[in-house]
């Protein structure tokens, strides 16, 4: 295989980290360097000797810096084939170029500001980089493209080996495709961001870490971030101790995450298999763990733990004595906190930072080769929009309740039922196929556990279609439910709870999750 050794190099870049050391160790290997405007001035104050594009192409950078590289010296130089077009290349006087090293120009960086402008966002969409980038990365038979300063020290230390073999350009090639793609899906999704339902839904994600299997040992699984804010979400960047979070793990983490977030008073989810099992309000981070824990201690075993407040030693310390767990969440952790934390050295420490709303949020799910796309269900309205459907009203603690259970159901997979008593979750009963089912299942754990219903709440994620759940929740002593309404055994339904004494309330709001 003959060995790559690059004569000339073309240097056009908006982010200048690393760019001196690797111009200089270019030089060093007798490369000649191509430069741009500002990337020459950068070697130009380090004393590097290159030149200047305009020197190539015989023609000025115009337009302030919008038409410079687009040039059929340039282009032709990196599109060369080498022998295939020998005659073409000295016919034009074309210098071949083996070395393309871009990046763009930083758009994504220039929206994020929230003081931005529309001619900002504009100024900052690039042209030529990405056309340099694409020829670069269509010849890579005879062209090594870089766009990443990550990668210069690397390539610098193949080249001086030798070892910049055809596999590697393909690879870095590879690499500069999806560079550009995921730069003009930022772009597109900017113009199009005012559309509910953009015509194309693009978006590009990043391998965030490689995972040891998927949700079991024979599937192979990442964890990919995207950088589109309007996607929901969830970041593993602050994982303060444990050990490497797998599959399942960031599954049940962002649904913990998305959990808690809906509550705004002191409040600790515990999930487990991607529903909540344990839901509780408190005073104290402490007292909301306790209170959650018993709703159900068995399925909280090896479960992931949610706060939406700073969590403390005290609280840590009796997590870790009451169960086995796998991941607590938290937007802050004390010092004192982390030192308790260090008895079991694999339970992961999340911060998750501060409280954040999902309602502008979208969701992504693949369904075969297609993706369903749609807003994140909304945040529960406030209980005082809510109709009260029969003769006996709720009174206000049964209200607080009602509200806390309507904020849980959201979060259980359908057929969702919940009870709950004293703003905690007594009873979950959720992926059924009838929602019968799901009553009998929520009320058998709530009593599997010792725990009283007499007087607590039901609240259910859509209509009840038949009056049979009202006579099996008046059994248990439940005296309020919540639900959407809208079926067309409304009526009957409103009679049986009339008949046992049972408040409701409609929300014509409903939460189906699938």
């Amino acid at each position: 295989m003959t060995e790559f050794i690059p004569k000339r190099a073309l240097l056009s870049v908006s982010d200048k980290s690393g760019l001196t050391e690797l111009a200089d160790s270019l030089r060093k290997l007798g490369c000649e360097l191509i430069a741009t405007g500002g990337t020459g001035r950068t070697l130009q104050d380090n004393d590097i000797l290159y030149t200047e594009l305009s020197q190539v192409t015989e023609f000025p950078e115009i337009m302030d810096g919008r038409v410079k590289t687009l040039h059929p010296l340039i282009h032709g130089g990196i599109l060369s084939r080498r022998i295939y077009d020998e005659e073409t290349v000295k016919s034009h006087k074309i210098s071949e170029i083996d070395l393309v090293v871009v990046n763009l120009y930083p758009f994504e960086r220039t929206i994020s500001n929230p003081n931005h402008t529309h001619t900002d966002a504009v100024d900052n969409i690039d042209i030529g980089g990405p056309t340099l980038i694409r020829a670069a990365a269509k010849n890579h038979q005879h062209v090594l493209v870089v766009v990443e300063p990550t990668d210069y020290s690397e390539v610098i230390d193949l080249l001086s080996l030798g070892k910049i073999n055809l596999e590697y350009r393909i690879a870095m090639a590879s690499k500069a495709f999806q560079h550009i793609a995921a730069y003009d899906i930022v772009i597109a999704n900017y113009f199009s961001k005012e559309e509910p339902l953009p015509e194309k839904l693009l978006f590009s994600a990043d391998l965030r870490q490689p995972l040891r299997y998927g949700e079991n040992p024979h599937q192979r699984a990442g964890y990919y971030i995207t950088s589109s804010t309007n996607l929901q979400t969830f970041s593993t960047d602050k994982l303060l101790q444990g050990k490497e979070l797998s599959y399942n793990n960031i599954a049940d983490a962002t649904a913990a995450f998305t959990t808690v977030s809906s509550f705004f008073d002191p409040t600790c989810v515990i999930v487990k298999h991607n529903t909540p099992c344990g839901v509780a309000q408190r005073n104290t981070t402490k007292e909301a763990y306790e209170a959650a824990f018993g709703c159900d201690p068995t399925s909280a075993f090896g479960g992931v733990i949610a706060f939406n407040r700073e969590v403390d030693a005290e609280t840590v310390s009796t997590i870790l004595q009451a169960q086995f767990v796998e991941v607590i969440l938290a937007p802050r952790f004390q010092l004192a906190a982390l030192d308790a934390a260090m008895i079991r050295p694999a339970v992961r420490l999340i911060e998750i930072g501060e409280h954040q709303s999902i309602n502008d949020r979208m969701n992504v799910q693949q369904s075969g080769s297609g993706f369903l796309y749609q807003q994140a269900d909304q945040n529960p309205i406030a209980y005082d929009t809510y109709r009260c459907v029969t003769k006996r009203q709720p009174d206000e603690f049964e209200k607080l309740d009602l509200e806390f259970a309507w904020r849980v159901v959201r979060f259980v997979k359908s057929n969702a039922i919940v009870l709950a008593s004293d703003r905690r979750s007594i009873g979950i009963g959720g992926g059924q196929t009838s929602r019968v089912m799901s009553v009998r299942i929520a009320l058998w754990k709530a009593q599997d556990e010792g725990l009283d219903t007499s007087g607590a709440v039901l609240a259910s994620d859509a209509f009840f279609p038949f009056p049979d759940s009202m006579e099996i929740a008046s059994n248990a002593g439940i005296s309020a439910v919540i639900q959407p309404g809208g079926s067309v055994q409304d009526n009957a339904v409103i009679e049986a709870a009339n008949a046992h004494q049972i408040a409701m309330v409609f929300t014509g709001m409903r939460h189906f999750r699938h």
